[in-house]
């Protein structure tokens, strides 16, 4: 019989262990936003109170996010929205914001995880983030790769790579940014090659031919590879996961408490500041 490689065999354990945390975690979240429905709406006729959750349910996506992919009027204005929100912030590969902020926060993300989409909103904690300070130059992000969301590996190293591609142009976050406000629903196969060409397309001066070449940089293997061991190490499971701390020093995992809301974020980056 051949031989299991024990290591590979955990990184998918922890990757179904994550997977099931975060369906917990939806579950919840959608079956609390619908206990406060219903307490608002105690008042009122229950044909209409059922009628209403039904209606919201299915517009979210029972919690996990949107049902398909974006049409192409709605893929124009997140772009838009996308790349106006990162017009004329610092970007080198991975990361995003000035070389010299005094703060560093690695994000790890899958770009199918529903979760991460929640913060890379509009209505999320990112564009606030990206908005005041990283655009200020006291925080710059790191964005790293870790599998959970996305169920079969190859899939998930082509979107990953795909993204990666654009960063020698200085556009990967402009492709992640994208990846997550246009995401399909999950477990639905929703990646292929047309929709990563798609995303590449709405990028404003992105070289198509040299991002269709980069795709294949071998270095971009072994990246994937230091990101899973540096979540291994830092005791990492699921995603969006964070470590922030001073640029240089050592970083320290961050349990968010909202992907909303960006004051705990600011609050966690001031006190590395002063560290």
């Amino acid at each position: 019989m051949p031989e299991v490689d024990e290591e590979d065999l955990t990184r998918k354990q922890r990757r179904e262990q994550a997977r099931e945390q975060r369906k917990a975690a939806e579950a919840a979240a959608t079956a609390d936003a619908t206990r406060r429905r219903r307490l608002t709406q105690l008042g009122g006729v229950v044909v209409v109170v059922v009628v209403a959750i039904v209606v919201i349910l299915i517009a979210t996506g029972g919690g996990g996010g949107r049902t398909k992919v974006p049409e192409k009027h709605e893929q124009n204005a997140i772009a838009n929205e996308v790349n106006a929100r990162l017009e004329g912030i610092p970007q080198s590969g991975r990361t995003i914001g000035s070389p010299s902020a005094p703060v560093t926060m690695q994000y790890f993300g899958d770009l199918e995880c529903p979760i991460c989409k929640k913060f890379s909103d509009k209505s999320g904690a990112l564009p606030a983030l990206i908005a005041g300070p990283v655009k200020d130059g006291k925080l710059r992000i790191e964005y790293m790769n870790l599998q959970t969301a996305t169920r079969n590996p190859e899939t998930f190293k082509t979107q990953q790579k795909a993204a990666m591609a654009a960063g020698p142009q200085k556009k990967q976050w402009n492709y992640i940014e994208l990846f997550y406000n246009e995401q399909g629903e999950e477990d639905t196969e929703y990646v292929n090659e047309a929709y990563l060409q798609g995303l590449a397309k709405q990028i404003p001066g992105l070289n198509l031919s040299k991002w269709q070449s980069e795709r294949s940089n071998p270095t971009f293997e072994s990246e994937l590879q230091t990101d899973a061991q540096l979540a291994n190490n830092s005791g990492l499971t699921g995603t969006p996961s964070f470590l922030i701390g001073h640029s240089g020093g050592q970083l320290k995992s961050y349990e968010w408490s909202s992907l909303t809301d960006p004051k705990p974020f600011e609050e966690q980056i001031e006190k590395a500041a002063k560290e």
